[in-house]
């Protein structure tokens, strides 16, 4: 098969998929109904491309590669756009719906009719980066002030695309989980709501509404295709990009859907974990991934319940096989489209490349020369920095 990239050894477990219903339940359909019908009316709002790479395809032997390329989205170069900013819309509704004893629309709060009660109404979150400039971007819009928790191993450049929002940023010495238990903390102790994109008991709507906002990008996938790709490659994180995605895609296609594979750095294999045990499961992060967005060593509750009953397979890559990703969508093979990405992003291309270059594993994963994968290019340049450094051969790994 193809050397693309360098060799590269994956982790893969074949998971036991438990029956349930939780692609419905969890997130229904009128949740995802009610996100379209809000955030395609937001200003700024075009569909993202789903992009065909024919030549990679031919290159490493399957019928198709398409590639959703997020980014364009809303001018913040990430997926996540649609989630943290229709979540905190989503607090803010209710909150002030609550205090003034009257229903208060989603298009109120756009409009900013209630700017004055949104004013003190304080949004809080952890992030590696995407979720909170997404949520920044939401509370500048809808007048809220917003806080945001960020790791040691956050970049700079990142912090600052949020202070730009109107955020204050705080950074902590720990990791990605230490600042999700401090913005708890902080919260509780001030009266101010947490934007979460990760569940825990007793914490469930703000994530729903998250992963309820993913169903726009899910929408634009189905308006572009006329039958199901065969496989989808999903990034892990805490599993709310790829729960929102599974629930979305299971609620299209049905059991025509694609086979869905799950895909994590090693550095930071919770889902990875949970899949060998059946259950949710915690991983210790003793060393940070290049893939910063991917940083999460405890999965949420809620998208494990989605991933638990459609998630058929659970892969790890080592970072040696990242930043060449990177630089091969940026440096395309000839008649492919140029896509200049961050480093969450590539993961699930990269696993698919490293994955043709096994004949034993593609044989597992049912990958074949008629096969059409879907891929999830979740961020675009997030930290020209780093996409400089990755570009130049700068980065170790």
């Amino acid at each position: 098969m193809s050397d693309l990239l360098p060799p590269a050894k994956i982790a893969h477990i074949a998971a036991t998929m438990r029956d349930g219903d939780a692609a419905f339940h969890v997130i229904s359909p009128e949740d995802f109904a009610n996100s379209r019908a809000e955030i395609t009316q937001w200003e700024g709002y075009a569909p993202t491309p789903l992009v065909s790479f024919a030549s990679l395809a031919k290159e490493i032997g399957v019928g198709e590669v398409l590639y959703k390329d997020e980014g364009s989205r809303f001018g913040l170069g990430s997926f996540k756009a649609l989630g943290g900013s229709y979540a905190a819309q989503r607090v803010l509704q209710r909150q002030i719906s609550e205090k003034l004893g009257q229903e208060v629309t989603l298009a109120d709060i756009r409009n900013g009719i209630y700017k004055e009660e949104a004013a003190r109404i304080t949004l809080v979150s952890a992030t590696d980066g995407n979720h909170g400039r997404s949520l920044a971007w939401g509370c500048q819009r809808f007048g809220a002030p917003c806080r945001i928790y960020i790791h040691a191993e956050v970049s700079e450049g990142r912090a600052k695309a949020m202070r730009d929002l109107g955020a204050e940023v705080i950074r902590i010495r720990g990791g990605y989980d230490e600042s999700v238990l401090l913005a708890k903390k902080e919260a509780e102790e001030n009266d101010w709501f947490v934007v979460s994109d990760t569940s825990w008991p007793g914490y469930s709507e703000p994530p729903r509404d998250v992963m309820a906002g993913y169903g726009v990008m899910t929408q634009e996938i189905f308006d572009a295709l006329d039958h199901a790709p065969s496989h989808v490659f999903l990034q892990g994180g805490v599993g709310g990009l790829a729960a929102g995605v599974i629930a979305g895609l299971r609620q299209h296609w049905g059991k025509e859907g694609p086979r869905v594979i799950i895909v994590e750095p090693e550095l930071a294999a919770c889902l990875f974990e949970s899949g060998r045990n059946g259950e949710v499961t915690n991983f210790a992060i003793e060393e940070e991934t290049l893939m910063a967005g991917l940083s999460c060593g405890e999965p949420s509750g809620m998208a494990w319940e989605i991933l638990a009953e459609e998630a058929s397979d659970f892969l790890t890559i080592p970072e040696g096989i990242v930043a060449p990703t990177v630089r091969l969508l940026a440096r395309p093979l000839e008649g492919d489209a140029t896509i200049e990405a961050g480093e969450s992003a590539v993961a699930g291309l990269a696993a698919l490349i490293a994955v043709r270059q096994d004949a034993e594993l593609s044989d597992k994963l049912g990958l074949d020369a008629r096969s059409r994968v879907l891929l999830i290019g979740s961020e675009g340049v997030t930290d020209p920095a780093i996409f400089e450094q990755i570009m130049q051969g700068k980065v170790a790994v």
